[in-house]
């Protein structure tokens, strides 16, 4: 019975006293004296998986439905999920109880925040893990990301081997899919971080408000239901939904933006390719920054990360030091050097919002940075089987803040690869950009339009080649990714690789 302690249980049927050797919600991942929790999955019900759990060996079946099981102990819960996130903490020690725990949400920025926050703790000589979009890691391991946020069991294994190996604080991106798919219920977190919200993943939600409901989980449900103490919300004081985020948490709030209102931000701000210079305010005073992250999105990275470093207890010259460690982020705003002299971007944004500050930040660091900026083309694209309402959104934010806006395949994975790339043409049309021709493209220097090139090798090389010295050519939507969805298979493919291969053949 110990597992089930905290555990809402409608009834159990069968023995109690059973000795359990692990825990799985994938049946074929089930071996002997087992218990199986049959969760709903986005594709498959766990509980049509059952009957083949009990044939591998499982003793116990965690399930919301379904008969009475002969000769295993059922445990009849109203929420799989949160039963699974309550015994998986049990059967590994509560690990998220034994160290420092920070969740990050919001549409954009999640990462490089992780990033900086990363390398502030570990200045002040903390051991520190973190869970992210990009990968796992701690110490020497660093481990590819299935998920933003893992499955609650996994999520809770990994926290039990970063304790293990002595990790004391560990930074977490929180998805509105890890929070609605109750993948951190039970974690007991120290402190919440927002970064910004704007329309994503609407083919899960459905609605904006069920989407920022979500990612509101982390304050209301998880943060305030934590067991630790000394606990506090960080927020962007910016963001229209900065305040309603926060509105009721009876923790310590600390607000961030650019506003003089906030209680970090940001002044003389200097920003170039090289960089970010700036005043950084704080509550215990101000200090002087220079970071290598490029682009006024990166500020507010940059404001998140402090805020919450301060919020932990942390020194302002630990702050400092650790934002200007950072060498940069895989995959977001990541240059790409070349002997062309045109600067080359490659960056994760694919959402319209995220696009639209990548381009804005470019267009300010261009004029930071020479009065000649040279032209900008953008080759991007969206994904299959994902939100179709995104796709209209970000044609026209790539139409209105580029010279040449070249739509190109991103993961299509089932879908057709032409369709995607007609409606996001439908974004260029309501700015009436002229669709060119590649073998009529003399004239695109001197007026804005578009290309259709669905290869997405291709789309590269034909930015290369038309970019001349001082442009910029940014490859957005994919980052840090390694492979394209075409169909249900994952091919190999980075925008990294591809864009020095183009620029070596020029």
């Amino acid at each position: 019975m110990k597992l089930l302690e905290g555990v809402e249980v409608r009834k159990i049927v069968g023995e109690t006293r059973k000795d359990i050797e692990g825990i799985a919600y994938h049946s074929r991942q089930v071996g002997k004296n087992f218990l199986f929790a049959a969760i709903r999955g986005l594709e498959a019900d766990g509980h049509r998986f059952i009957d083949d759990s009990i044939e591998r060996g499982a003793e116990a079946i965690l399930l919301e439905e379904g008969s009475e099981l002969c000769g295993r102990t059922a445990i009849f819960v109203p929420n799989s999920r949160q039963a699974l996130a309550r015994v998986a903490s049990t059967f590994y020690g509560d690990p998220s109880n034994r160290m420092s725990l920070v969740g990050i949400t919001g549409t954009n920025g999640k990462t490089t925040t992780t990033f900086l926050l990363e390398s502030i703790l570990k200045k002040a000589g903390y051991a520190v893990g973190v869970i992210g979009t990009i990968n796992y890691r701690y110490g020497q391991k660093v481990v590819p990301a299935l998920n933003t946020t893992p499955e609650s069991l996994d999520l809770q294994r990994i926290l039990w081997e970063m304790s293990g190996e002595g990790v004391s604080h560990v930074i977490m991106e929180v998805s509105s899919h890890g929070l609605d798919l109750d993948r951190v219920f039970g974690c007991q977190f120290d402190g919440a971080v927002f970064t910004n919200f704007t329309s994503d993943h609407l083919d899960y939600h459905q609605t904006l408000e069920r989407y920022f409901e979500s990612k509101r989980k982390l304050f209301f449900e998880s943060l305030m239901k934590s067991r630790k103490t000394g606990r506090f919300a960080v927020t962007n004081s910016d963001d229209p939904r900065g305040e309603e985020i926060v509105r009721g948490v009876d923790l310590p709030i600390l607000r961030y933006g650019l506003g003089s209102s906030s209680d970090f931000s940001a002044t003389e701000a200097a920003l170039s390719f090289e960089g970010i210079s700036c005043r950084v305010r704080t509550p215990k005073g101000e200090f002087l920054l220079h970071s290598k992250l490029v682009g006024r999105f990166n500020l507010y990275n940059i404001l998140a990360a402090v805020t919450t470093g301060f919020g932990m207890g942390l020194p302002l010259e630990i702050l400092k030091e650790g934002v200007e460690d950072v060498e940069g982020v895989s995959g977001r705003f990541e240059k790409v050097a070349n002997r062309k002299s045109i600067h080359v971007i490659v960056d994760y944004a694919h959402t319209s919002d995220a696009l639209e500050r990548v381009l804005l930040g470019l267009r300010d660091t261009l004029a930071y940075s020479s009065q000649n900026r040279g032209k900008i083309i953008t080759v991007f694209g969206c994904g299959g089987d994902r939100d179709r309402t995104k796709r209209p959104l970000m044609g026209e934010v790539a139409g209105k803040y580029s010279d040449l806006a070249v739509v190109t395949s991103d993961n299509p994975r089932t879908e057709d690869p032409l369709a995607i790339i007609e409606e996001v043409e439908r974004g260029f049309q309501i700015l009436s950009l002229e669709e060119w021709r590649r073998n009529g493209m003399e004239a695109w220097r001197t007026k804005k339009g578009y290309l259709k090139v669905p290869d997405r090798r291709e789309a590269i090389r034909t930015a290369v080649r038309l970019a001349k010295p001082e442009d910029t050519v940014l490859i957005a939507g994919k980052g840090h990714e390694d492979y394209q969805i075409i169909g249900k298979k994952k091919i190999p493919f980075d925008d990294r690789v591809e864009v020095r291969k183009a620029l070596e053949e020029v």
